[in-house]
């Protein structure tokens, strides 16, 4: 049984963005070899969609209210790249640039989610398996 998940995040500059997930994001982690950290990340679901870019997986970070949230990564240092859009099915998104070059997405899901405890929570169905 898969009991957690591992994302690997690859950057140019890793002290800075370990710096902004611990500081600015707010992740807990352990320390590991080479001053690493393992950041401990929030319960997670995964969607599987068409293949419609060159990239094979996407992050996002999810949060139940986009502009408060945003108002209070911004008070931590974050700036964001792209204006913020919505798709009235999925959600609204917001780009944030990251200190090692790379970009990352933050949402407001509108779509039903198995997490518990959110706006569109809905019972995940049984698999067999």
């Amino acid at each position: 049984m898969i009991e957690g998940i591992h994302f690997l995040h690859y950057s140019e500059n890793p002290a800075a963005d370990l710096a902004f997930f611990r500081d600015v994001v707010g992740l807990p982690g352990v320390p590991t070899h080479e001053d690493r950290l393992i950041f401990a990340l929030p319960p997670a679901e995964l969607g599987v969609h068409q293949m419609e870019t060159d990239w094979p997986h996407s992050l996002f970070l999810m949060c139940q209210d986009l502009d408060a949230t945003s108002a209070e990564l911004e008070t931590k240092g974050a700036r964001f790249t792209d204006p913020r859009w919505e798709d009235p099915n999925v959600g609204r998104f917001a780009t944030l640039q990251l200190p090692g070059g790379a970009t990352l997405g933050i949402y407001q899901p509108a779509h039903p989610t198995p997490l518990p405890g959110w706006p569109t929570s809905r019972p995940p169905e049984t698999t067999n398996g």
